[in-house]
């Protein structure tokens, strides 16, 4: 009989994946998302981390080749509030990280905090 894999054994296999200067970058986003909300729920879907609140899925770390996105479902109704996001589709927003820089973690941390917010009312 198969067993369910554990989410957070999911969540490690997605570091260990990853290249050493693209885990440093997504392990500091996670750490300021999840000190941000820490009621967020992980999960690995589309081969990038999800951040979930009650089944909804809020943001995610997509990794590629000279950064990482921290991209928001619902980020078209953060994107007045916060100019810092990129994209210009329905929805979808994001803040880049390159890789072997700090992330801004204030920023990101608000972020997630007006992301959660949103999702709650």
């Amino acid at each position: 009989m198969r067993s369910p894999v554990r989410p957070a054994a999911l969540v490690a296999a997605y570091f260990d994946a990853l290249l050493p200067e693209q885990r440093l970058t997504a392990q500091s986003l996670q750490r300021a998302v999840l000190e941000a909300a820490p009621e967020l729920e992980q999960s690995v879907k589309w081969g990038n981390l999800v951040f979930g609140l009650r089944g909804q899925n809020l943001m995610a770390i997509v990794t590629h080749k000279g950064h990482a996105n921290l991209q928001f479902f619902q980020g078209a109704g953060l994107a007045a509030r916060f100019p810092q996001l990129e994209g210009g589709g329905k929805g979808l927003r994001h803040v880049k990280c390159r890789y072997r820089q700090p992330i801004d973690e204030p920023l990101i941390k608000a972020l997630v905090r007006a992301a959660v917010e949103d999702a709650a009312a």
